[in-house]
């Protein structure tokens, strides 16, 4: 018997995201009688969503077909969509006509996400759906025979040292027929789920990128409501992979990212800093001249595609949306496949609970992705993110354009590239440090002085949630010949070597932690182990 409260549900979700919210509203959508039970670690609904982002609106017309009318100033259109080729000093703007039709924006929307999932979570609420803020699902629970048979969220009011506090209080065991994962990227739960159950056998590695994220408010003068740029080039070169995104919001807000496929090799390339030097390049400086920024996050994103996924469904339940990897990379769009797999996810546990069953295979899910155009889609364009990783930027981004075009006249490639080499295994010490520019605290910043724009907070009396596998690989002689790439890589400045009484210390600012999971993808040794801190810390993103 558990000395911890339970609850019971017919269906609990983990992540209110996307995927986790669109199927609590179909689910309920189908039979208004079921209970079904949102866990979101974040603060409130929102605060730990970040994404570009443009969206395909097939998700949300299908979920809620009147959306644009219930909610008008959700999504902008895109009214512009550039592609440009970028070196040191000057830009090349791709013709529309030579992108293939897949990588066009054509009948996309710009959207805040977290104001996505806000009102998401509101037509949920509306239909009877319980959603937890600030409750951390912590634990995978399962049954005597082995099956899923809910979660645990954390336990709240414990000391850095281990010692109860007094408000110490046990977590709660929530208990239901089917569980749900929709907890973004590199997830702790998803995690221990594809251990567990092998769903990783027939799989390549999952593959990241590390996306980095600014709002400003810019000059009127300079803003074009619903134009997409997207960027490749310079500030990367051949150091990484990766590239730029401009989106233009209304009041006069632009949101400004850069992703770096986390594939690279140099430990002292930072993320972070590629993004301020992109503002610098003279055809993007100009935009941001009179702005301000307003905001600012980070997170990492499941890349692999096709290869790379999982099998998706165990006995109890079934991953979805990026915890299950269905970013569509070319496309760099992937909110309207986890709205999709929410969707499929809540159709087979309909027809389960429906049928009497309960916490076993969820098989009908896969068929239901495959009816959607989920996995099609996906595996359409499988090997597009192989083909980068093998030849590199130039040669890589050729044969994308050639194969997508290609499948535009009805000529499908036979072959399936593979990319089998973890993101971890590619860092090497014997690189030229990258040498970046000084902030100057009007364009460019430090990663100190954005954490501020993130909002982020963390109960400093807590253990640490950034552990270390074996405490004992960090040495002083260790900290003195190997570079560190996580103090660099880190978006948030979590990790410091610093200097104590004439000795090199390895410090872990964790209460600077934004969730983005790059320490536990990146590190050469996989000795940073990212596990979830208490409920509601972390950042508080708005509209991100």
């Amino acid at each position: 018997m558990s000395d911890r409260d339970q609850m019971q549900y017919d269906v609990v979700i983990v992540g209110a995201g996307p995927a986790g919210l669109s199927a609590a509203i179909r689910l309920k959508q189908h039979n208004s009688e079921l209970s079904v039970c949102v866990l979101e670690k974040g603060a409130q609904v929102g605060a730990h969503i970040m994404s570009g982002a443009v969206i395909d609106p097939i998700g949300l017309n299908q979920l809620i077909p009147d959306w644009q009318s219930k909610k008008p100033q959700l999504a902008t259109p895109v009214s512009a969509d550039d592609f440009l080729v970028l070196d040191e000093d000057s830009s090349y703007r791709m013709p529309h006509a030579l992108l293939p039709p897949p990588l066009r924006n054509d009948g996309c929307f710009i959207v805040r996400l977290g104001e996505v999932c806000a009102f998401l979570a509101e037509e949920a609420e509306n239909l009877g759906v319980e959603i937890y803020p600030g409750f951390a699902a912590s634990e995978v629970l399962y049954n005597a025979q082995g099956a899923v048979c809910g979660i645990a969220s954390g336990d709240m009011g414990i000391a850095k040292d281990g010692s109860y506090k007094a408000d110490y209080t046990r977590g709660i065991e929530i208990l239901a027929k089917y569980t749900l994962i929709g907890e973004g990227a590199r997830g702790s739960l998803t995690g221990e789920l594809e251990a567990h159950f092998g769903l990783r056998k027939q799989s390549d590695p999952q593959h990241y990128g590390l996306g980095v994220k600014e709002v400003w408010q810019v000059a009127p003068e300079q803003h074009q409501l619903g134009k997409v740029q997207h960027a490749l080039g310079w500030p990367l070169g051949s150091e990484a992979q990766g590239g730029a995104f401009i989106y233009h919001l209304p009041n006069h807000l632009v949101a400004v990212g850069y992703v770096v496929h986390l594939n690279y090799s140099n430990p002292t390339l930072s993320p972070f800093d590629e993004l301020q030097r992109f503002k610098t390049h003279p055809s993007i400086r100009p935009l941001f001249k009179g702005g301000k920024r307003i905001a600012y996050g980070a997170r990492a994103i499941a890349e692999g595609g096709w290869q790379s996924l999982p099998q998706l469904s165990f006995p109890g339940g079934v991953l979805m949306g990026c915890a299950a990897g269905l970013l569509n990379f070319p496309r760099i769009k992937g909110v309207h496949n986890a709205m999709l797999s929410g969707i499929a996810a809540a159709q087979a546990v309909s027809a389960a609970i429906a049928a009497g069953r309960e916490q076993d295979e969820l098989s009908d899910y896969q068929a239901n992705l495959n009816t959607s155009g989920v996995l099609p889609e996906l595996h359409s364009v499988r090997n597009i993110k192989p083909a980068l990783a093998k030849l590199g930027t130039l040669a890589g981004t050729m044969y994308a354009g050639t194969e997508l075009w290609l499948a535009q006249f009805g000529v499908k490639l036979p072959w399936t590239l593979r990319s089998t080499q973890p993101d971890h295994t590619y860092s090497k010490q014997d690189c030229s440090p990258i040498k970046y520019p000084k902030p100057d605290g009007v364009l460019t910043f430090s990663k100190l002085d954005s954490l501020t724009l993130a909002n982020v907070s963390h109960e400093h009396d807590q253990p640490v949630h950034l552990q270390l596998r074996n405490p004992e690989l960090i040495t002083p002689v260790h900290l003195s010949t190997e570079i560190k790439a996580e103090c660099y890589y880190c978006p948030a400045g979590v990790y410091e070597i610093v200097e104590l009484a004439g000795q090199k210390q390895y410090q872990i600012n964790a209460q600077n932690c934004l969730h983005c999971k790059t320490c536990d993808i990146k590190d050469r040794q996989q000795n940073i182990h990212w596990v979830t801190p208490e409920g509601g810390g972390g950042p508080m993103y708005t509209g991100m």
